[in-house]
């Protein structure tokens, strides 16, 4: 597993591991310093962007407190001493009761379908040589990858699976400014987001919440590059040391995260078709009539517009960050690069 150390001192170290981080920030919230910045959380998600989630400023203030790798529901931050990483009761991800199988689980599979992280595997599934119709095997939970979303215990057909949610929390978004470009359903780690069907003339909200696979990490606002969505932590679910001051701390409004990309285009390759001015979320929010396609007949746009048969960025720092605009473009003519923070 790849690792990044962030910081170093003494016979301490603080070990960022981006491929157990799902993008949630809380690390970001917590830190008394202002350390940590959290960007591009959906084209990161996306795969988009050569970046993590997190990255650490330069300024040198970290005093290794730790605060950031105890909220971690995933343990993607570690605080090392002599090489071996604090791990105890004050740390969520060891408070964090283990997702687990019990005997009662007769290996059928769904649990498999449906986890949105593909951690659970069945080895040895063959049907049992005891005359019984049953099915014999060992399901396998990878708990490293496992973000306590609970979707595998709930579709168990035995209730064998037993497991343990992070956060409680509040989750809201505003019909009105969402813009539908899906950036939050591509970043959720738990897929409590999707986008319903509707049939002719039908009428649904443009994203739904499945409120029972909401872990209430975050990185849906974190990602929503028109902040159309608002998550609150309200609780620390597992019994830690020091959750209080944890979670009067989360409970608070989480900042926007930082713009940590930046928007290239190329010229020669454009077509000038003017398909990302017109799906970029923070174009449409400027205007209904340019979302609906109407690309010409408006002077102004906030971030990206079609001059002289080639797109052009018209203000960079109003970027969220989604890579919809490279999603869209037939000729790869537009895409995020990282943007080093100071």
């Amino acid at each position: 597993m790849r690792e990044v150390l962030l910081e170093s001192k003494d016979d301490r170290q603080h070990v960022y591991l981006p491929e157990k981080c799902i993008g949630c920030g809380s690390c970001v919230q917590i830190c008394p310093k202002g350390e940590l910045v959290i960007g591009s959380v959906g084209a990161v998600a996306r795969g988009l962007i050569d970046k993590d989630y997190i990255e650490k400023k330069r300024s040198g203030e970290c005093v290794l407190c730790a605060l950031c790798a105890r909220v971690c529901p995933t343990g993607a931050l570690e605080v090392r001493t002599a090489g071996k990483a604090e791990k105890d009761g004050s740390y969520l991800s060891a408070a964090l009761e283990p997702t687990t199988v019990n005997d009662r689980c007769v290996h059928c599979g769904l649990c498999v379908d449906v986890c949105p992280q593909g951690c659970i595997e069945i080895k040895d599934r063959q049907l049992a040589e005891d005359g019984s119709l049953r099915m014999e095997g060992k399901t396998i939970i990878d708990l490293d990858r496992c973000v306590h979303c609970g979707w595998c215990a709930q579709i168990c057909p035995t209730e064998a699976i037993a497991f343990q949610k992070p956060f409680a929390g509040l989750f809201s978004r505003d019909e009105k400014v969402c813009q539908a470009c899906r950036t939050c359903v591509n970043t959720c780690p738990a897929n409590a987001l999707f986008n319903k069907e509707w049939g002719p003339g039908e009428i649904v909200e443009k994203v739904t919440h499945r409120k029972d696979a909401c872990i209430y990490c975050g990185a849906c606002q974190a990602a929503c590059p028109v902040a159309a969505i608002s998550v609150q932590k309200t609780a620390i679910i597992p019994e830690m040391k020091g959750k209080k001051a944890l979670e009067k701390k989360l409970s608070a409004p989480a900042a926007r995260p930082t713009l940590t990309s930046v928007l290239k285009t190329d010229e020669n390759a454009c077509l000038g078709c003017g398909n990302c001015v017109i799906a970029c979320p923070v174009n449409a929010l400027s205007d209904p009539y340019l979302a609906a396609g109407h690309l010409n007949e408006l002077d102004e746009k906030p971030l990206l517009e079609v001059l002289n048969g080639t797109v052009r960025v018209v203000f960079q720092e109003v970027c969220g960050s989604c890579a919809t605009c490279s999603m869209i473009c037939p000729v790869q003519a537009i895409w995020l690069e990282r943007r080093e923070v100071a």
